[in-house]
């Protein structure tokens, strides 16, 4: 029999003006990819992080995939890559035929090391894909000024950070392009789904038509000029988003009380640390995340994991390091 979870990872929060919005949708006979919702969706979300342009795509791996497909990364590229991510961040590389070039992460931050992105650059590097893990901001400064330095692209993984910020400035909205992720489990829902945003209008227009199976936006249907990809957002999905969207103020504090929470309780337990936010930097906490000394303990991973679920507590390991 599955132990009672009483304390839950995580869990969407569907309300009564989720319900409305996707009643509006169905009532208004758009269910799939054309509808209004959608453009909405878009625009509003733009809107939030201070940005020109937002594609919305059918989840963050797709957006992330398209990024690579937008900048012409393929076969004979590198693109950078932190060790501690979710597998989502490598495996658009490989799509493209690109290869992905792990290197390691900062131990106080949990994020790409800059000095470590600087030491991985060959002629062959292309772009760097810093992730801004469990909602942490990455070192953008640094980051930024490598890419600068080296000529190289910068395709922000925020799939996890909608809502955080680095220095006043949204995350997502410091490479050229940013992609995020509306997974069940994220700040905010739409079952699935993503958002992919940029300044560039160009990349902006080149988007809409690879996410509609290379279709011009207004031109001839069955009209397709090139290869694309079936990557769009529902008008249903789209009505949660936007229901969500509203409500993200609300999503977020309530993240960072419980990171509070957490950070008090535990601050004089000896053998216990977590992610440290850079001078700046503030977090949207999507998941705290902790790292406990076996020898304190005398437990392993699996072992202490197993405790907590028979106290009812859900629990995950941390992504397994790519290399």
């Amino acid at each position: 029999m599955m132990q009672e979870v009483k304390i839950p990872l995580d869990w969407p929060d569907i309300g009564e003006l989720e319900k409305e919005y996707v009643l509006k949708a169905l009532e208004s006979g758009y269910v799939s990819s054309a509808g209004p919702m959608v453009r909405e969706f878009e625009e509003r979300f733009a809107d939030y992080l201070g940005i020109n342009h937002a594609v919305a795509v059918v989840n963050g791996t797709a957006g992330l995939h398209l990024a690579l497909k937008l900048l012409g990364i393929g076969p004979g590229d590198e693109v950078i890559v932190p060790a501690l991510t979710f597998i989502a961040t490598v495996n658009p590389v490989v799509y493209v035929g690109a290869r992905p070039v792990v290197v390691d992460v900062d131990p106080c931050t949990w994020n790409i090391d800059p000095a470590a992105i600087e030491r991985a650059i060959t002629k062959h590097t292309r772009a760097i894909i810093p992730v801004h893990l469990y909602g942490n901001p990455a070192d953008m400064d640094a980051i930024i000024g490598l890419a600068r330095k080296y000529g190289l692209y910068v395709i922000e993984d925020a799939t996890e950070a909608l809502g955080s910020t680095y220095k006043g400035k949204k995350a997502g909205t410091f490479g050229h392009i940013g992609v995020f992720s509306f997974n069940g489990n994220k700040i905010i829902t739409t079952g699935g789904g993503g958002m992919l945003v940029t300044e560039d209008p160009e990349l902006a227009r080149r988007a809409r038509i690879l996410v509609n199976q290379g279709r011009e936006p207004g031109e001839t249907e069955y009209e397709h000029k090139e290869i694309g990809f079936n990557y769009r957002l529902t008008n249903l999905q789209a009505a949660l988003g936007l229901a969500q969207l509203e409500r993200l103020p609300e999503f977020l504090a309530a993240k960072r009380r419980n990171a509070a929470i957490y950070r008090q309780d535990l601050y004089n337990v000896s053998g216990i640390s977590w992610q440290q936010e850079l001078p700046g930097a503030e977090s949207n906490w999507w998941l705290f995340s902790i790292l406990v000394d076996k020898k304190k303990y005398g437990l392993d991973k699996l072992e202490l994991m197993q405790y907590l679920r028979k106290e009812g507590i859900q629990i995950r390991p941390l992504f397994k390091p790519l290399n």
